[in-house]
């Protein structure tokens, strides 16, 4: 049939004169569907991923770039309100529509915008599609071309993609570096800071580091920074810098006091982790972590979350719960995986257990999964069972053998300084020659802490042979000579003091102060110019390890004090008082140092820890200085029962030791400074550690028999005699006023047992209880710890006890080691001599 050509010229007439009129619509009706926002609307209404499914299915023809993105957007969604158990991650990437998806997201990615592109690269991932993956390499790609471009939200989600397939040390995550310092002073957006932080944080220099935790405080300052997400992402950036700054970790802490009712397992978990890294200790957020976490105790029978509970709950327990943590652990030890059984052994380190049955079963897993850990959890391993004192030649033979085939193919030195340390820990410790050939071949590239480690290791091989085999092989002494000289090489060529400190801050062993302490406390000094406020702590607590007193560092540590006190955080006073108490030094500035330092602590004295208050007022009390404020604080119901509470949640060693420097403030304040009328209230705590006081040594015994020679018999000597206010003293004898020694009557004590008391009263001066111009005689011999490491300077405790002796009423008479042990004293009647002279001709006249 012929078609009419009036029709036919009309009807293209009218459509040319919509387009005209229309050439939107036009275009949308000609590539799109008429509108899109009905269908993003139905996806934002979806409330299960079927729903979301079936939409994609009925319009995978027709949707857009814009609808793509939002569909990835719901589906993720979906995920995040659901609880672990309930994520179905790999039923949602396994489904036929959501390969649709990833189809369409192939062809229309390059049409996405910077937001929607690198969010569904962020939600790929997430739904565990591999980095190598064809979309997952063409997303990347195309983000990386823009780049430069992308806003400070968009940049900081792209590298945490980066940071999902570890691509921390990429050419790519260092451009982001990059970007982040070009244009750091513009950035105001808290949040995507504080992941770009922790995501470029090992390629930045440290003035960057430096930069970042400005602008982020200058950014606490100025905006609302109450999230706890992007607090704790600020305190996972300190960690990954290795940077414990307190004003910044105290406002984090803050953030998550006030947000502890929201704070979940995971969270308090990981903040607990990451403060015990970074070595901030705060008293407040352990509390409420604790009842947090007890609380949550009933609400865990999952063995993963379980073990979450464990490791985070266990080691700040009361006795209770721990009881209750390890039953419950032992009923789940059979379903542990490799990396679970790790967690909980490191726990039950922490926690200081001795439930064998525990520790058996967690070895048993550890044993069947041993090839599977990397060399640093092998250390781990090895250091947690040696602790635990758990034994099993089956499982250290097969750990050995990991060990060593570990160390013949490793070429890093750090790694092989973890597997050598590691095998040193081993029953019957020793390495072939292989072993010793690889330690050999790293030594040029080693730093002074890996080579601290080699040392270490080989004194231990060196002791056990000489103590179990009786031989010391050649090998070994020629390993530790150029050890020696590797180390001197690395502190004379040091010429950076924070660099020097990175190396120093982690040493352990003996090696260091044998060989090269001398030369490091020289290439300290060479340095000290650079000591700061910044290192100045750091410093002064690796002055006080090493217990060598150098009066030029410590007189330059008192002068930065006193000049920048203002830029030092009252939480790292304590370490930097530490090592003029231990050695018992006033620098010249004595008075201003002290008053410094305790004007910056008064405004601090509420929100210290309480014990480091006590640590504090015990250090001030062997440099005879009381700040009288310091003591208030102290000494005061409200403070004590804060004490009472974090002692409950201090490992056993670190409990006792806080008791005992509280015991010895008390006693010093009372002795010294009776004016503040703060009272004695220790003698319970003194008679339960006193009950065993141990036996004599070698000197002491000699020293016992010769002074019973010397005063006339052995009725006019005591020994391990007890003062008031619970001092134990070597040995004991009174001289009446023509200095004739004064028999006691039938005294004599068996060793190991409780000394007898003298007085009813145990805080009675001594003078008041005998005969008129007599005077009683404190004879204390004194090792080699009780005198600095490098002079004969009398250290801090021995000095305080030497003054609390004198105010009880004795003579003190106070015998060093290097003299008894002289040349000059080498026969017995010289030493004889030496005790009739201190003894007689010292006494009053």
């Amino acid at each position: 049939m012929q078609k009419n050509p009036f029709f036919l010229d009309s009807l293209v007439t009218n459509m040319l004169r919509l387009r005209a009129i229309c050439p939107f619509s036009w275009r949308a009706f000609q590539f799109r569907p008429f509108t899109c926002e009905p269908l993003i609307i139905q996806m934002n209404k979806c409330t299960d991923e079927e729903k979301i499914f079936d939409l994609i299915e009925r319009n995978k023809a027709m949707l857009s770039e814009r609808q793509v993105g939002c569909a990835f957007n719901i589906l993720w969604q979906l995920q995040q309100q659901k609880t672990s158990v309930l994520k179905n991650v790999e039923y949602v990437r396994d489904h036929p529509q959501f390969r649709t998806l990833y189809n369409l997201t192939a062809n229309k990615f390059k049409l996405m915008n910077d937001d929607t592109l690198v969010k569904v690269l962020y939600i790929t991932q997430q739904f565990a599609i591999e980095a190598h993956d064809p979309l997952v390499e063409a997303l990347v790609t195309e983000a990386w071309r823009r780049l430069e471009r992308f806003d400070v939200n968009v940049l900081s989600v792209f590298s945490s993609c980066l940071a999902n397939q570890h691509l921390y040390f990429s050419p790519l995550m260092g451009k982001i570096a990059d970007i982040v310092h070009k244009n750091l002073e513009t950035i105001q957006d808290l949040r995507s800071l504080s992941v770009l932080m922790v995501n470029i944080s090992s390629l930045i220099s440290r003035y960057f580091q430096e930069q970042l935790v400005n602008k982020i405080e200058l950014l606490f300052d100025t905006t609302d920074s109450s999230e706890v997400d992007i607090a704790r992402r600020t305190v996972q950036f300190l960690q990954n810098v290795k940077y414990s700054y307190p004003p910044l970790l105290e406002r984090c802490n803050k953030i998550f006091l006030s947000n502890a009712n929201h704070l979940d397992l995971d969270s308090i978990s990981e903040i607990l982790s990451l403060y015990q890294f970074l070595q901030f200790h705060n008293f407040e957020f352990v509390t409420m972590a604790k009842k947090r976490l007890i609380e949550m105790i009933p609400l865990f029978d999952h063995t993963a979350s379980f073990v979450k509970l464990f490791v985070a709950l266990g080691p700040i327990a009361g006795p209770k719960e721990k009881k209750r943590l390890k039953s419950t652990m032992l009923l789940m030890s059979e379903e542990l995986t490799s990396q679970q059984a790790l967690a909980v052994l490191g726990a039950m380190e922490e926690m200081e257990s001795r439930n064998s049955h525990l520790i058996k079963k967690i070895a048993s897993v550890l044993h069947k999964h041993l090839d599977t850990y990397k060399p640093i959890e092998l250390l781990k391993i090895t250091q947690a069972l040696n602790f635990l004192h758990f034994q099993s030649k089956e499982l250290f033979v097969k750990l050995r053998e990991l060990l060593l085939s570990y160390l013949k193919i490793s070429v890093i030195p750090s790694e092989i300084s973890i597997l050598v340390r590691a095998v040193s820990m081993i029953p019957s410790p020793h390495l072939d020659e292989v072993g010793i050939s690889r330690i050999e071949a790293v030594l040029p590239q080693c730093d002074l802490n890996d080579l601290n480690g080699f040392a270490t290791s080989v004194l231990r091989w060196i002791h056990y042979g000489h103590l179990h085999l009786d031989i010391i092989t050649g090998k070994q002494l020629k390993l530790l000579q150029k050890l020696d000289h590797y180390g001197h090489q690395r502190l004379q060529q040091s010429n950076n003091l924070d660099l020097l400190w990175e190396e120093l801050k982690s040493f352990k062993g003996e090696w260091l102060p044998e060989s090269l302490l001398e030369e490091t406390i020289i290439t300290i000094q060479r340095l000290m110019e650079e000591i700061n406020y910044k290192n100045v702590a750091g410093i002064a607590s690796f002055i006080s390890r090493t217990n060598y007193l150098s009066t030029l560092l410590l007189d330059r540590i008192a002068s930065v004090v006193i000049q920048q006190i203002e830029k030092i955080h009252p939480f790292v006073i304590l370490a930097i008082i530490f090592p003029f108490s231990i050695l018992n030094y006033d620098p010249p500035q004595r008075d201003e140092f002290f008053a410094t330092c305790m004007r910056h602590l008064n405004s601090n004295l509420g929100v210290l820890d309480p014990l480091m208050l006590v640590f504090l007022g015990f250090s001030f009390a062997t440099l005879e200085y009381f700040p009288e404020d310091l003591l208030k604080a102290i000494f005061n119901i409200k403070f004590l029962a804060r004490l009472d509470s974090q002692l409950e949640i201090l490992p056993s060693s670190l409990n006792t030791r806080a008791q005992f420097r509280l015991m010895e403030l008390n006693r010093a304040v009372c002795l010294e400074c009776p004016e503040f009328q703060i009272p004695w209230f220790h003698d319970r705590f003194c008679q339960q550690y006193n009950k065993d006081i141990g036996s004599m040594n070698g000197a002491q015994q000699q020293i016992y028999k010769m002074l019973a020679e010397v005063l006339g018999g052995i009725n006019c000597v005591k020994a391990s005699v007890l003062t008031p206010y619970y001092y134990t003293i070597d040995f004991e004898c009174i001289l009446d006023k023509r200095k004739k020694p004064l028999p006691y009557g039938n005294h004599n004590i068996t060793w190991g047992q409780l000394p007898e008391m003298h007085w009813k009263s145990n805080t009675q001066i001594v003078g008041s209880r005998l005969p008129p111009g007599a005077e009683r005689i404190a004879l204390e011999f004194l090792d080699s710890k009780a005198f600095c490491k490098n002079i004969p300077h009398i250290k801090g405790k021995s000095a305080m006890k030497k003054r609390h002796l004198e105010i009880l009423g004795y003579h003190v008479i106070q015998i060093p080691h290097f003299e008894w042990n002289s040349m000059a004293l080498s026969t017995k009647d010289a030493r004889m001599d030496y005790l009739r002279e201190r003894i007689f001709r010292e006494g009053k006249s």
